[in-house]
């Protein structure tokens, strides 16, 4: 560009990056000093007691296979709170399930199962429309579909993996989302990691959010190309990274790379403002909606319809099924030539297996169900309970990120000791919910994340939330100074 293109206004557009609460200092004191006895005592314990697993011997001359740090917190600092993660459940992950109990006699290193069973309300699973059901339209589709094809087609799309449920379902997929053409894969996390390094290659830039999920991560790694972070949500931030990349005059070119909806965060992308820079500035734009399609929008088509933002406008559009529609795998979305190159030139198309056929009509079914008017009620009941959900919590005065209508909720309790408590406690109250810490979050940042879903009734949320409100108590989990206000939505689109 001969002359920079002007500075954009944003007073003129809604950034709002999301409600992100930034802790006491007495908090964050505490919680590292937490940390720091947790990991002295977990040197105490390697030096006095040691543990009974294996070891790497005669590797004399080879680099060493594991990471001593982190061989150190996963025996130290992880196995101390390993009881409340990789949970096995025994029944359908609907509104509603059933966990497996397990024991531990030697502190966590091994389990075995008691031989009983607990019911409980689900806050943990990815099941935003409720169409993980045992029964109905979509159990049904998936239930012919194996009678026909069977449960695996023992090859890859691009050999003899491909069915007439296949291409149906990449129409189907292209007309839902309002673009010529899309292609799917048999997993969510490999449509990132082996799609990407078919779209972009050396000398390539990529500006990519500070949060982005380890798929986008990965697949831009394999695809060599060099990336830039930006802070979190902050487009005045890229707006400079954009004018930087620009004036140096040397990229092919230059993508920006954010999700619609981020998983650990609950927050939102500005979508509209960024198409607005994107515009502005000549960039292409890569949008991750695992979490947002289906979900959000008054007709459920992810943070396009959500934002007011035409599909034409996003070069590309990529998604997973596992989240709104039940089921598994990915896509990418997008212009004919764009899902032509990712055929060519992608690695999943040729060399991963494909996807199921009981999984093609699963999606198809929750898709054709979505536009329908009970489909729009279910969206309806999705957004109602997260605001609901979301209201309550903050005036439990705790700590809760992201926007209003993300139905991702994460609720802050910075310490690992008080994430395993919780998880715990809620466990004995019957809610399954979800910890998450460290590598996932920042060491300091360990939280619960609940996942809502249109499922789930208004009795059985509150239920719910009661118990989350005597765990607040029992813990000392209000650590929320603002008042019990509700967080702005990133577009008014979303009132519709």
């Amino acid at each position: 560009m001969e002359q920079p293109a002007p500075r954009m206004a944003w007073s003129q557009h809604d950034i709002f990056p999301g409600s992100f609460e930034a802790c006491s200092l007495l908090t964050a004191a505490l919680t590292h000093a937490g940390l720091y006895l947790l990991m002295f005592l977990g040197f105490v314990n390697q030096l006095l007691f040691k543990p009974n697993v294996a070891t790497e011997r005669n590797r004399e001359g080879y680099a060493p296979l594991y990471n001593p740090f982190e061989q150190f917190y996963s025996r130290y600092v992880y196995r101390r709170v390993r009881h409340i993660f990789n949970r096995p459940i025994c029944s359908t992950p609907g509104a509603e399930l059933t966990l497996k109990e397990r024991a531990t006699d030697d502190y966590n290193w091994s389990f075995r199962f008691t031989g009983t069973e607990k019911r409980c309300i689900n806050l943990g699973s990815y099941n935003y429309l409720g169409f993980a059901e045992p029964s109905g339209e979509c159990a049904d589709a998936a239930e012919a579909a194996t009678r026909r094809y069977g449960v695996a087609l023992a090859s890859p799309r691009g050999e003899l993996g491909s069915t007439p449920l296949h291409k149906e379902l990449e129409e189907t997929t292209a007309k839902f989302l309002g673009v010529e053409a899309a292609v799917v894969f048999g997993m969510g996390f490999a449509t990132n990691a082996l799609g990407i390094p078919g779209l972009m290659g050396a000398g390539s830039l990529v500006l990519s959010d500070e949060n982005n999920h380890a798929s986008l991560i990965l697949g831009l790694r394999l695809a060599h190309v060099t990336v830039r972070v930006f802070r979190h949500n902050n487009l005045p931030h890229l707006e400079e990274l954009a004018r930087e990349a620009i004036a140096e005059g040397r990229w092919k070119k230059i993508i920006v790379m954010v999700e619609g909806v981020y998983s650990m965060e609950g927050s939102i992308v500005p979508l509209a403002a960024l198409v607005a820079l994107k515009k502005q500035y000549g960039l292409l734009l890569y949008l991750d909606e695992a979490h947002s399609v289906g979900a959000m929008g008054a007709r459920g088509r992810g943070v396009l319809d959500h934002c007011g933002v035409l599909a034409a406008d996003v070069d590309v559009l990529m998604g997973t099924f596992t989240k709104s529609f039940g089921a598994a795998g990915g896509y990418i979305a997008g212009s004919a030539k764009l899902v032509s190159l990712v055929r060519a030139h992608g690695h999943a198309h040729a060399y991963a297996h494909a996807m199921a056929p009981a999984v093609c009509a699963q999606v198809l079914a929750a898709m054709r169900a979505i536009a329908s008017p009970a489909g729009v009620a279910r969206v309806r009941a999705l957004r109602s309970n997260t605001r609901h959900f979301r209201r309550r919590l903050r005036a439990m005065r705790v700590v809760v990120f992201g926007h209003e209508d993300s139905p991702v909720v994460p609720m802050l309790v910075y310490t690992f000791s008080k994430m395993a408590a919780t998880v715990e406690r809620l466990t004995a109250r019957g809610v399954a919910s979800v910890g998450v810490g460290f590598p996932a979050t920042p060491l300091n940042k360990a939280r619960i994340r609940f996942c809502l879903s249109a499922a789930h009734s208004r009795e059985q949320l509150d239920q719910c939330l009661d118990a989350i409100e005597e765990v607040v108590e029992e813990l000392g989990l209000r650590y929320s100074r603002q008042p019990p206000s509700p967080s702005p939505s990133p577009s008014p689109a979303a009132a519709t």
